[in-house]
């Protein structure tokens, strides 16, 4: 029987509604958009669209592990339990430490918070958020007297104006842009401006784009500010009555658009331009992302955005206002509960004993830590120093995902204990832990999240947990029980600690605290499981909760007016030298997401970008000696890294861009974060992963070479490697340094598994050149292939890939495994473009001539390609 349940989706901070349709007996989902969710309103990304696809078994874990051996919940708990006692008691409570994740949920974020802060009394709780959002937090703190995003997605069909500050939002947050393009086409009139040093697929539907230098922004909205002021468009009324440190702010924005337009290296008729559209439109719309946040001052530049935000008066009402676009699904939640290590719960912290008490009082707990602990970066600088002794990292890969990530590694590695909950065995940090506690994954998982226009929304079980994955609540519970404080998590369900969550947040509030939820504190359990999505906050005042804060004018400052902040712009701490020329930019892509522990399960997620690449000018490839799909050796002061050349001028001379992805499990030496600078922002501490000086050489192996198989492989690994899984097919990208004596014999130990089976092989080999092919058949159907060349080209790996889908090859297509070319009439589909229909770029350009297509609404038409999400539109058109 077949049932539908409407729950989230796990990727980013857009928060889209799911409608799942649950075969429970095949352990299959069809999933499409829910048409109802205010977030999509039915739209999904390519991401979104093929979760039912990363619901599989294999790779997960299932049972708790002590030192690599499978065991108990009881022995793996009490070991956590013990650890944890044992170093607080020899060391003290800042010895141990947790580390979360926005993949968290509210409910378990809620319960890991207050054991650390409330309980064992230290500060040291922090989440993967303080890499994404962190700068964010400080700034709306800073102008607002409180973490708020005044404004919701419903502006972005009601503003005259646009910007997207440092969001490639086609790729990070599809579905708001494809409310953005829609928004768009029915208003020809609306402005658009995307303002980032790459020519990213958002300038698709841009006006104006503004590729200005790395690290400049705070100068370009100074810059503004000080323009809104000379052309007399300030809303003097407002300014007057609402805020407060105008005149300072003004006062250091003092730069006229020639400096702006040199600092930021910029045409200055364009910078006018946008400076006048800004002007001349009443409602705008600013939406940063992480090229705002992932900066050493990047505080500063959220609040020179808020500030020129603030003295036009355009915030809180419809169609405008400053918008953090949040990263993860639920890293506005791990902010509600205090996730980050300077956070106490419910938007209070340390800075207030006020809050410290107050907090203290609601949990019964005369232990809480009274002082901030460590942030990210400097939480595993401490466990490399010896300074923090246990750590239990929940849901995340900081071994991937943190800069400086060589440093992280061999700081786990040098750490006395490790526990890890996850749902995924294998990653580049649960190799590293001593326990690892097998977590429930989304389908499993039952609980709230809250997206970036603060809407709170269930995430709801699709399935019964598999093997013996528990809750995080559950897990932490259960430690923090056997820890001795088993009155304060007596919690039975996740419906409990969201009616607690939503106490403390309305506990001695009285509209003092933005975040209030106190509508819910005493939630049936009926209504928790039909709970719709709603924005916070949820209370006595608006008990069906708010679109806009801020609309009356009041804020949550001491005084109840915002704050202008006085920027003073500075460059990044690292600047490119000598040595290091090369700026080095991050950050995702399309169909891959963080770490890949969930999108490289589906095949579809894998094709589009299938290896680990650099994006480098084209000024810079012959600078450098680099060729267009050519491998290249990039290097930091950190790490170093190998990736495949994309040469491109959608990039800036003298930088690069490298996807954040990639991890030791899918690739040898693409680890992105090993080369990112550890440098943070001295208020918010996130790091500064948009802008690490690097230098680029080509790598030039001796051989270069791919398999295709059907079964998943365990190479011996060359120099370089990337394992793809396609349809039907596992592929793997190689290069080598040392050329093989005998490639029969290599191939053959690489091939073979001793299942029994009696292959055939065929084989062609030209020493001379360097090249060797050879196939692997059983039973007529195509099991392996291997090509090696040290001179030649390799073919393209698509028509290749489709021969295993045959239950039989033809004669023409084991003569085609020699020749390595495809067999007459066998189509090639060439790169793929559009991950949600399978379209290649070699069948969309056959369509364009043969059908003669003019536009991509007929490409759609004809192929469907770019009539889901949307995200592949814009290289549609290119190929037009």
């Amino acid at each position: 029987m077949n049932t539908t349940v409407q729950t989230t989706c796990p990727y980013c901070g857009v928060g889209c509604g799911i409608s799942a349709k649950i075969d429970e007996a095949h352990h299959h989902l069809k999933i499409s958009g829910d048409a109802t969710h205010p977030a999509n309103f039915g739209r999904l990304c390519s991401k979104g669209s093929a979760l039912g696809e990363t619901v599989e078994l294999k790779g997960r874990l299932l049972q708790p592990k002590v030192y690599g051996c499978e065991t108990s919940w009881t022995e793996a708990l009490d070991l956590v339990a013990d650890s944890f006692i044992n170093t607080i008691q020899k060391y003290g409570a800042d010895a141990v430490a947790i580390y979360g994740s926005g993949q968290l949920l509210t409910e378990d974020y809620y319960v890991a918070n207050k054991l650390m802060k409330g309980f064992i009394g230290s500060g040291n709780m922090d989440t993967n958020s303080r890499l994404c959002m962190s700068s964010s937090v400080a700034g709306h703190k800073r102008a607002f007297g409180s973490d708020t995003v005044p404004g919701c997605y419903e502006d972005l069909e009601l503003a005259e104006m646009i910007v997207l500050i440092g969001s490639n939002a086609a790729w990070c947050h599809p579905v708001s842009f494809q409310r953005i393009r829609a928004a768009k086409e029915s208003n020809p009139k609306l402005k658009i401006v995307v303002i980032d040093p790459r020519r990213t697929v958002s300038c698709d539907i841009a006006d104006l784009h503004l590729p200005l230098a790395s690290g400049s922004d705070a100068a370009l909205f100074n810059g503004l500010l000080h323009f809104l002021s000379g052309q007399g468009v300030l809303d003097q009324a407002y300014i007057k009555a609402h805020t407060e440190g105008f005149e300072l702010a003004l006062n250091a924005a003092c730069i006229d658009i020639e400096q702006v337009a040199d600092t930021c290296r910029l045409d200055k008729d364009d910078l006018h331009r946008f400076y006048e559209w800004f002007a001349g439109h009443e409602k705008v719309v600013s939406l940063y992302s992480q090229g705002i946040n992932q900066s050493s001052s990047g505080t500063d530049k959220v609040n020179a955005i808020i500030n020129c935000h603030l003295a036009t008066g355009r915030i809180g009402k419809p169609g405008c206002g400053p918008f953090s676009l949040t990263g993860q699904p639920n890293a506005m939640g791990g902010r509600e509960v205090g996730g980050l290590s300077h956070q106490l719960a419910a938007h209070m912290d340390f800075s207030s004993t006020d809050d410290i008490e107050r907090v203290a009082r609601f949990w019964g707990s005369d232990n809480i830590a009274r002082k901030s602990g460590y942030p990210a970066v400097e939480l595993f600088d401490a466990i490399y120093e010896g300074k923090v002794k246990a750590v239990w990292i929940m849901g995340t890969n900081p071994v991937v995902s943190l800069p400086n990530a060589d440093k992280v590694k061999q700081a786990l590695q040098r750490c006395e204990f490790v526990a890890v909950s996850d749902c995924i065995a294998d990653t580049d940090t649960t190799v590293l832990a001593h326990v690892l506690l097998p977590a429930q994954g989304w389908s499993e998982k039952d609980g709230t999240v809250t997206n970036s226009e603060r809407r709170i929304s269930r995430q709801r079980a699709l399935f019964k947990p598999a093997g013996g994955a528990k809750p995080d609540w559950w897990i932490i519970t259960q430690v923090a029980r056997r820890m001795g404080f088993e009155q304060a998590f007596h919690y039975q369900s996740p419906v409990e600690i969201f009616r607690e969550h939503a106490r403390l947040s309305g506990f001695e509030n009285n509209g003092s605290r933005d975040f209030d939820i106190s509508a819910f504190a005493d939630i049936a359990g009926q209504d928790y499981e039909r709970l719709q999505p709603i924005q916070w906050p949820v209370n006595q005042a608006y008990p069906k909760g708010r679109a806009r804060l801020f609309d009356d004018g009041r804020f949550f400052t001491e005084s109840g007016k915002a704050k202008f902040i006085a920027v003073t712009p500075r460059p990044p701490v690292n600047p490119p030298d000598q040595d290091y020329p090369l700026i080095l930019n991050t950050g995702r892509l399309r169909d891959q997401w963080h770490t890949m522990t969930r999108t490289a399960i589906a095949a579809k997620l894998n094709q589009h970008k299938p290896e680990p690449f650099v994006e480098v000018h084209p000024d810079d490839a012959r600078r450098y000696g680099l060729v267009t799909n050519s491998l290249a050796s990039i290097e930091s002061r950190w790490g170093t890294m190998l990736a495949r050349v994309q040469v491109t001028d959608s990039q800036l001379p003298g930088s690069l861009f490298v996807p954040m992805h990639w991890t030791e499990q899918y690739a040898g030496r693409g680890r992105m974060g090993a080369l990112v600078n550890a440098i943070v922002d001295p208020i918010s501490n996130q790091p500064e992963s948009k802008h690490t000086p690097v230098r680029i050489k080509t790598y030039q192996p001796a051989w270069q070479g791919f398999i295709l198989s059907r079964r998943e492989l365990g190479i011996d690994a060359p120099d370089y490697w990337v394992k793809i899984k396609g349809e039907q097919v596992y592929r793997y990208e190689l290069a080598g340094m040392t050329l093989s004596e005998n490639w029969q014999d290599w191939a053959k130990n690489n091939l073979c598994d001793n299942d029994g089976a009696a292959p055939q092989w065929q084989e062609y080999q030209d020493p001379g050149r360097g090249n060797y092919r050879a196939a692997r058949i059983v039973n007529n159907q195509l099991e392996s292939v291997v090509f090696i060349a040290a001179e030649s080209a390799l073919p393209e790996r698509n028509w290749l890939a489709g021969l295993f889908e045959k239950t039989e090859l033809e004669k023409t297509e084991r003569k085609a495994l020699l020749t390595g070319k495809p067999p007459v009439g066998q189509a090639d589909v060439g790169t793929i473009v559009c991950a949600c229909f399978n379209v290649g770029e070699k069948t969309i350009l056959a369509a364009i001539r043969e059908q003669g297509l003019k536009t991509h609404q007929e490409i759609g038409r004809c192929l469907k390609a770019g009539t889901n999400c949307g995200s592949c539109v814009p290289e549609i058109k290119a190929l037009l």
